[in-house]
């Protein structure tokens, strides 16, 4: 008989690599080897010991190991479970007002301007790009009402590598700006049409998710069939609940039927185990036991919460009743887009709660779980990705500590441990050398991106006026569009 034959191996890693598993919110595993497939998969993390016995299964020389520095470590790529890709235009402002002033001000009428592609594929794809640079390797996205915006933003995914849920918001309600709005026949009709345009393109790694965008924005029909629609085509629903007080009350003056804003979607067969809801503040325990019966997720945003000053979600009571749960930029009500952000604000959101109600704390090692593995979880991915189990795909982070620009400062008394936190607490993009996808080097950037946001530099300061070209740089724009 043959010998048995294996997959060649397009990466072979040894050194340290952070990840969560489901007993252990961090496992921190120094001098080991980790094998990528060259179908993208994990063939092998193993102690550096074995390295002899996994070379002779695998056939690899010891030539082909990439060797990590010692203030080097992968760890898993981070998943936002919530992002509106719109709204990237005018991150890090305008949130000086509560959640249903801030979508009449500055929400809608930002994101009525979708309709012009150009301009759409502007904003989408520095979104993407920053995300991506973030370390962010998987997001669920809302777009807005428009279909073709829409699947723009999916083809701009799928062309940089990124993996994501993207939905088309439906929304038909909005007395606060009525020119933001469609009809119901006309919603359903546009979102079956982008629900099959992106599953006719059978991107690898980009999904439909069905949107509605909150209980107050949507008829009761509406949200029927919606349902419909997501369980005839078994995909994943997106939407927002409990975010805000004032948002539960106006649910209960236009619903007054339904014991609570979480039935609302579950009686429209909106609640399932491929839900997603964000926020959920003031979720009950009834709520709560809903979305575990249903096994519906929730994700925790605490950046926008507290910007927008929504409220606090409680960690620990919902892993209590056993609710997926992952953390979400919830960019422009966050106003950042990265998840290490998020994972900041969600410790600081639990410590706050254990100061004014003594509540148990969660620790920043459970964030990191939530960014990764939960996010997951809460995607109905963590059979794909979330950890660096065999079997996964390699979703991952290079993370260098002492890169030249780093924004913190190592000492010879640090342990690996105080290292990898001190990353968490201060680490930016500037700390992430590389960002892989099933297994593919997306970040850096490839020249024909790099490329493209130059020329996008260049316009958009042509379109605010600032300053003229000089002939050396008529010649470098010149270069640029001919490669």
């Amino acid at each position: 008989m043959g010998s048995p034959q294996v997959s060649p191996l397009a990466h072979i890693f040894k050194g340290s690599f952070v990840h969560s598993s489901r007993s252990s919110p961090m496992d921190i595993l120094q001098g080991h080897l980790l094998g990528v497939e060259e179908s993208g998969k994990i063939a092998f993390l193993e102690p550096a010991e074995e390295q002899e016995k996994l070379a002779k299964k695998w056939g690899f020389k010891a030539s082909e190991i990439r060797e990590l520095s010692n203030n080097e470590f992968f760890m898993p790529g981070l998943v936002d479970t919530h992002i509106h890709a719109p709204q990237y235009s005018f991150l890090g402002t305008r949130v000086d007002l509560p959640l249903l002033q801030w979508l009449k001000n500055y929400t809608y009428p930002t994101e009525s301007k979708y309709k012009d592609s150009d301009f759409a594929e502007e904003v989408y794809t520095r979104a993407v790009r920053r995300t991506l640079k973030n370390g962010t390797t998987t997001a669920c996205y809302f777009a807005t009402i428009h279909t073709d915006a829409s699947l723009l933003l999916a083809d701009i995914i799928d062309k940089f590598g990124q993996r994501a849920f993207v939905g088309k918001v439906c929304m038909d309600i909005n007395e606060s700006f009525p020119d933001y709005k469609e009809t119901t026949s006309e919603s359903i009709k546009e979102t079956e049409r982008f629900v099959r345009g992106i599953l006719e393109k059978k991107y690898p790694r980009v999904h439909p998710v069905v949107t509605p965008r909150f209980g107050p924005s949507c008829t009761e029909e509406m949200l029927s069939n919606l349902g419909d629609l997501a369980e005839a085509h078994d995909i994943h629903v997106q939407s927002h609940v409990s975010e805000t007080e004032e948002e539960i009350k106006l649910v209960e003056k236009m619903f007054p039927a339904y014991q609570n804003y979480t039935e609302l979607y579950d009686k429209n067969k909106l609640l399932t185990n491929k839900t997603i809801l964000a926020h959920g503040c003031y979720l009950s325990d009834e709520e709560l036991k809903l979305f575990n019966l249903r096994g519906a997720a929730i994700a925790h945003c605490p950046n926008s919460n507290i910007a927008l000053c929504s409220g606090f979600l409680n960690v620990k009571k919902v892993l209590k009743y056993n609710v997926k749960l992952g953390l979400g930029t919830d960019v422009a009500g966050g106003y950042s887009a990265s998840m290490f952000d998020a994972i900041r604000k969600a410790v600081i959101v639990s410590n706050t709660l254990k100061i004014k109600e003594n509540e148990e704390g969660s620790t920043l090692k459970e964030m990191f779980r939530l960014a990764t593995l939960g996010g997951s979880q809460a995607l109905g991915l963590d059979a794909v990705i979330g950890n660096f189990e065999a079997g996964k795909e390699f979703d991952a982070l290079l993370i260098n500590t002492k890169a030249s620009d780093s924004p913190f400062d190592l000492f010879a008394s640090d342990t690996f441990e105080d290292i990898i936190q001190k990353f968490l607490y201060l680490g930016d993009d500037r700390n992430i050398e590389e960002v892989y996808v099933a297994g593919k080097l997306v970040v850096p950037f490839s020249k024909t991106q790099l490329n493209r946001e130059t020329l996008n530099d260049f316009s958009l300061g042509l379109a605010f006026g600032q300053g003229s070209l000089q002939i050396g740089e008529l010649e470098f724009v010149t270069k640029i569009v001919v490669l």
